[in-house]
């Protein structure tokens, strides 16, 4: 089995693909890309199936040993990126010969992800290869890369023989696509006296966040007094510690809570989420129930257009 070896971790990166479902009644929380959508656009590039795994990346990208020719594609944030000392476009299939793939420091967000034809054969575990890091299992055991670390890839398509990077000229815009203004994010307001008051102060990501929560700093919320029982949450709950300050939950967020609950902010916006760095101001808007399916439903017809100008390209 082909393997790249990593020559230098980066900030955090680790195998991600789209997630464990089916399993929160075990209290076994979902992991996946903190962007589903961004990494199934990177899998459809390279021609894998969208459940593919890949490689998600936070702030600094890693450098990587190619022992042998593939086809790999960047979605998210921008990242300076090198075969060699070549720079190398994302947003597109690129065929790679042998050599040395490294990856700079994000710009104009945190996060993005890097598909590989044939995906990355990492151990799959209660149906997913993800990396749960608060689990500590899935992905490379459990944890974030390091350095030394081989990644074994899957049988992926054929790719030409060539001697430097070659790619189309096109590409897919993926902020024209879906992800517009990360500084906004919608949500359902809950019952608690507190919910409507999210959208009235001024928010900044704290440098705490981390992939099981995007917390956030600004004018303390009255919280009132915690019931202390424990009730089921999800990605997208907007919980509301005693100190005043709310937490979004992400990706690795646990099954259950005992914070109050300010509302849920809508899955289409939770790709924004995790391009937030710490110290960006965030908006919250409260939405009907009524508008949350239709900007739902926007963001599927959008995704699905994407989905079908790939497919035409290839």
């Amino acid at each position: 089995m082909t393997a790249w070896q990593v020559l230098a971790a980066g900030a955090q990166t680790t195998v991600q693909d789209q997630g464990r479902h089916g399993w929160r009644h075990l209290g076994v929380g979902r992991a996946g890309a903190l962007d589903t959508s961004a990494l199934a656009v990177a899998n459809l590039l390279v021609g894998n199936d969208e459940t593919a795994a890949g490689l998600e990346m936070a702030l600094q990208g890693p450098r990587l040993r190619l022992p042998r020719a593939c086809r790999i594609a960047l979605t998210g944030a921008a990242v300076p990126a090198w075969w060699n000392d070549v720079p190398l476009p994302a947003g597109r299939p690129l065929d790679l010969p042998a050599g040395e793939l490294r990856f700079g420091t994000l710009r104009d967000g945190l996060r993005a992800w890097l598909a590989i034809a044939g995906g990355i054969a990492a151990p799959s575990v209660l149906g997913s290869r993800s990396t749960d890091l608060r689990g500590g299992f899935g992905g490379l055991e459990g944890r974030a890369l390091v350095t030394g670390d081989r990644l074994p890839l899957g049988d992926g398509t054929t790719t030409p023989s060539v001697r430097r990077p070659t790619f189309p000229s096109w590409w897919v815009d993926m902020d024209d696509a879906w992800t517009f203004d990360r500084h906004v994010l919608r949500y359902l307001p809950s019952s608690h006296a507190a919910a409507e008051s999210l959208a009235a102060h001024a928010w900044h990501a704290h440098a705490n966040s981390n992939r099981q929560g995007l917390r956030l700093t600004g004018a303390s919320l009255p919280a009132g007094e915690a019931n202390g029982v424990s009730e089921p949450v999800a990605i997208g709950t907007l919980q509301l510690p005693p100190d005043g300050q709310p937490i979004l939950l992400l990706a690795d967020a646990q099954t259950v809570g005992g914070y109050p609950r300010l509302g849920h902010v809508l899955a289409c916006d939770l790709g924004r989420a995790a391009q937030l760095r710490p110290g960006e101001p965030v908006h919250f808007e409260p939405v009907t129930a009524q508008k949350a399916q239709t900007l739902v439903r926007d963001h599927a017809h959008r995704y699905a257009r994407v989905r079908l100008a790939i497919a035409q390209r290839r």
